[in-house]
């Protein structure tokens, strides 16, 4: 026999019994603050979609600056033995990468590789850090031609290769993502996927039971809003979890 509902066609008394029982991950309070778009720089950012190779001669001598997504440390650090291993004769390789969303400087790093203190990495790293650009990293690959480019130079000659290489670089938004599981009646499903679309959420699974269960992904920033929506449309009977 088919499991006694809620009033109307709410959910099953089963899944009311796993809504006190199961950790519902979001919950609404009269402090908490929900809006259409909460956006942080962390939430959703550009990213290269591919590398870059730009090269110039300055006085000689030869630059080949190379723009690359790098989303950790350790893919930078990989990225930099990579070039390293196609010029090994080369002069210097100096570099710097940018961990995470543009501006920011939890993780950064940056080498001048023998040049003069403060001419290649930090000059490097600056255009960088305003390039509107995350999780990228930059490798100046510099064979030397015999004429010395002075300080100011080669802070120029530096800086100009990462600036004229972010011209030509392709980019992609980023976007972080929480995961959710979400039960709730048939006659709540249409109305569901409709708010999952608004807010440019990916149903990653569904499954049709007595009643309707679906895994999804939303955007961080739109979370709170959805969070809210959904509650609002099955009048506070869907059961949302929030999954790590």
């Amino acid at each position: 026999m088919e499991a006694a509902r809620w009033q109307g066609s709410g959910l099953s008394e089963d899944s009311r019994a796993r809504m006190n029982t199961e950790c519902v991950g979001w919950a609404y309070t009269e402090e908490t603050t929900l809006t259409r778009r909460h956006l942080t720089a962390s939430d959703r950012y550009l990213i290269p979609s591919a590398e870059v190779l730009f090269e110039e001669i300055i006085l000689k001598s030869r630059f080949l600056t190379y723009l690359a997504p790098a989303g950790t440390v350790l893919e930078a650090q990989a990225y930099l033995e990579k070039i390293r291993q196609i010029h090994p004769d080369a002069t210097h390789h100096c570099w710097a990468y940018l961990i995470g969303p543009p501006g920011s400087s939890g993780h950064v790093g940056m080498s001048d590789d023998g040049e003069p203190h403060g001419t290649a990495g930090r000059p490097m790293l600056n255009v960088l850090s305003h390039s509107g650009v995350g999780d990228i990293i930059a490798v100046v690959v510099r064979y030397y031609g015999g004429t010395k480019l002075g300080k100011g130079g080669l802070v120029r000659a530096y800086s100009s290769g990462v600036q004229s290489g972010l011209q030509s670089l392709v980019r992609h938004e980023k976007v972080t993502y929480q995961s959710f599981r979400v039960l709730l009646a048939y006659s709540s499903v249409d109305g569901f996927k409709r708010l999952l679309e608004e807010v440019e959420g990916l149903l990653e699974g569904e499954s049709f039971g007595l009643d309707p269960e679906f895994k999804i992904k939303v955007p961080k920033e739109s979370s709170a809003f959805f969070c809210e929506s959904l509650t609002n449309l099955t009048a506070g009977e869907a059961l949302l979890e929030t999954l790590s």
